[in-house]
């Protein structure tokens, strides 16, 4: 998923859901002084190759008067907008917005991104800090009347302004987000809203921080390498090396992943502690102490339905869908109610199958969540005669990277990828890359961050730097985050299959940014609907087992050998296998999401209530089954509490399109530069320019088809 946090126009306007929204009364930011701002690597664009930021010099004590200043400058050049005396005109009143907000726009991408890669106390304390400020800014331009006037007067004759068709679908954007962030409201309603605002974005921020502190406090301590049985030597080292880091020598840690399940419940075989590391996982930030987030979500989940009810919705759902290609909150229900039953009924299935296996060994037990991953790989190993750790020394991290996605780039794109080591990083584990087009021209700088480290938070992601922009003449610097553990020193990273699939998706966002060919920064790469965005990134994820592809990285970190076709094929034919319980821990979260924001204000529950909540609205969607929790439990949602509140199912709905765009791809001929460009072309590199669903049509020449998504899950009628 991309981290959008961090850009300051979509922030003013409150697009995308936000994280900092606003403050009472909207006082103008702080001005930093000259002196602040002498030395300060935000004054002035960076002048590095692509604007790319200056880490080494940038210090945490240069954000806050780099975002104070930018906030003031920002204002001034709206206030300018606002109060001109001309009449309004596409250029000096959208392109003028466009313009505006540089520095503050430097200084926040730089904060939000580090914020989630590389934190520290001091980065927490300027976020909790500058929360309510940002929020403030972002009202005082959105809600500012005579600006909202001079957009209102230009959507209004927008067929008469001579327009090309992404100037024209700019006015109308701008419309439509000062609408919906509230420019029509009364001056009462205005100063409500506020409230809320400001009360949301001081919550969110809170449960962020949270939940980085509690998954590091929630990590399992094991005292003995017996009690590891069945990990891997390399998993054991990983977990010896991340209890040294802790000042826990001779004992071993296993680090939580952002999810429900962990991956070290498909290795060990002491039952009693995959018992103990599933409930450490479950119970995070929701089981009372100093990081509990279940206030935290029933009053998020209130505030939003209040604010939806102030702006005109029936609850929060109504609101987010609107903007999106979903449009309703009954057409994502519908989507979501047609899956389920079929899902469930399959995990099912499954849960018979492993519990035949538990029985098989006179295990004495009825199957439970922390059996579930254990005894998958038993049946899937009966089954297919392989089992995840016969994969692992093929996944080696240099040939996934170089020899998988960035091959499948080449193929695809023409693209080409050299590493460099001149350019500054705020980690030493991050790698960068310079990406050369296929006309040899320079497209994109690319940053690798791959490895989990206590300072970041959990899950993977893309962001960018900079964005690109006809407008500016900027071109992409963009990011890709995951959370592999680090092994010790002079060890290799093998990755888990789920890890590198994890890679190329990934990378599907990173292609998306880097591919922009916008004028306007509104439109710039990522920038399209929520339950859309993840869609080309899951089409990258294809090129994983494309045969051409996986033969060229899947190779034997020791001996070089190639991956053996039989395995291969083993994994190809095991594809299916699992997919109950997949779609079914999917589901329960993206309908938890749904459940948490079709409620009006006075249905939200009290803190105590959170877990009842949660647990009825499981039930009610017939996705209550104990063995195979949500993907998140609300306690450790995070992607609700930002981006993608009202907007999880976004994954599946994206699915949609990225299945049936595999089948056109497969009867294409598959890796070629002709369908990488004519995808390129036609999707990736219009951005938001262009209404979602017709960039679709334009690449597939017709409406998408669901059948190939039921196929793909094994959702189909047998």
């Amino acid at each position: 998923m991309k981290n959008r946090l961090a850009v300051a126009l979509a922030l003013a306007l409150g697009l995308a859901a936000p994280l900092y929204a606003a403050d009472k009364a909207a006082p103008a930011a702080a001005t930093a002084t000259k002196a602040d701002m002498a030395n300060n690597p935000f004054a002035k664009p960076s002048t590095l190759p692509f604007q790319y930021p200056a880490f080494d010099k940038i210090k945490n004590e240069h954000f806050v008067p780099a975002m104070d200043a930018g906030m003031a400058e920002h204002r001034a050049e709206i206030d300018a907008i606002a109060e001109a005396k001309d009449a309004p005109t596409f250029e000096n009143t959208i392109v003028a917005m466009e313009k505006a907000g540089q520095l503050l726009n430097r200084a926040t991408t730089v904060f939000f991104n580090l914020s989630g890669a590389n934190t520290n106390d001091a980065i927490e304390k300027i976020q909790s800090e500058m929360a309510p400020k940002l929020s403030a800014h972002q009202d005082a331009i959105a809600l500012n009347a005579k600006l909202f006037a001079r957009v209102e007067a230009l959507h209004a004759k927008r067929d008469t302004l001579g327009l090309d068709a992404e100037g024209k679908r700019l006015v109308e954007r701008y419309y439509t987000d000062f609408v919906r962030a509230g420019a029509k409201l009364n001056d009462a309603d205005k100063a409500k809203l506020k409230a809320m605002n400001s009360e949301l974005a001081t919550l969110q921020t809170q449960f962020s921080q949270n939940m980085l502190k509690e998954n590091n406090a929630a990590a399992v301590v094991v005292d003995s390498k017996d009690e590891l049985k069945g990990m891997s030597d390399e998993a054991i080292a990983a977990a010896a090396e991340a209890a040294k880091q802790r000042k826990l020598d001779g004992k071993y840690v296993i680090a939580l992943q952002n999810t429900s399940g962990q991956p070290a419940l498909a290795q060990l075989e002491n039952r009693a502690l995959r018992e103990r590391l599933q409930k450490a996982s479950v119970t995070r930030a929701g089981h009372g102490g100093e990081f509990d987030n279940r206030a935290i979500v029933a009053k998020v989940a209130k505030i939003r339905a209040e604010r939806a009810a102030l702006l005109g919705y029936e609850n929060h759902a109504a609101y987010t869908l609107e903007d999106e290609t979903a449009k309703t909150v009954k057409a994502v229900n519908d989507r979501l109610a047609q899956l389920a039953p079929a899902a469930v009924a399959n995990a099912k299935k499954e849960a018979a199958d492993l519990q035949a296996m538990i029985d098989k060994e006179k295990g004495g037990f009825q199957l439970a969540a922390w059996d579930w991953s254990y005894y998958a790989e038993k049946v899937r190993a009966e089954k297919y005669s392989f089992d995840e750790s016969q994969l692992r020394p093929y996944f080696e991290f240099d040939n996934v990277l170089k020899n998988g996605v960035f091959f499948a780039a080449n193929k695809l794109y023409g693209l080409s990828f050299k590493e460099r080591k001149d350019l500054p990083v705020y980690n030493p584990d991050v790698r960068v890359f310079d990406v050369t087009d296929a006309d040899g021209k320079q497209l994109a700088i690319f940053l690798v961050d791959w490895y989990a480290r206590d300072n970041k938070r959990g899950g993977a992601w893309m962001n960018e730097y900079v964005s690109q922009s006809g407008l500016f003449g900027t071109r992409p610097v963009v990011a890709n985050h995951l959370n592999i553990p680090k092994p010790p020193k002079g060890e290799p990273t093998l990755l888990t299959f789920d890890e590198v699939n994890t890679a190329f998706h990934e990378f599907g966002h990173a292609l998306h940014g880097m591919f922009s060919n916008v004028k306007y920064p509104r439109f710039s790469g990522t920038s399209v609907p929520r339950d859309f965005v993840e869609y080309p990134s899951q089409v990258n994820e294809m090129w994983m087992t494309w045969p051409e592809v996986l033969k060229n990285y899947a190779k034997h970190y020791k001996t070089g050998e190639p991956i053996p076709q039989e395995l291969v094929e083993k994994v190809l034919a095991a594809q299916k296998f699992n997919q109950g319980f997949t779609t079914t821990e999917y589901l329960g979260a993206a309908l938890l999401d749904q459940s948490w924001h079709q409620i009006k204000a006075n249905q939200a529950p009290e803190a105590g209530a959170v877990l009842d909540f949660e647990a009825a609205a499981l039930k009610r969607a017939g996705v209550d089954f104990a063995p195979v929790p949500p993907r998140y439990r609300s306690s450790y949602f995070s992607h609700i509490m930002g981006g993608y509140s009202a907007g999880y199912y976004a994954y599946i709905w994206s699915e949609v399109l990225d299945a049936d765009s595999v089948e056109w791809f497969k009867e294409n001929g598959g890796l070629s530069r002709k369908n990488g460009d004519h995808f390129r072309q036609t999707l990736l590199s219009r951005g938001g320019s262009v209404d979602a669903m017709q960039l679709f049509k334009d690449f597939r020449g017709r409406d998408p088809d669901v059948k190939p998504l039921l196929e793909r899950r094994g959702l189909t009628a047998k």
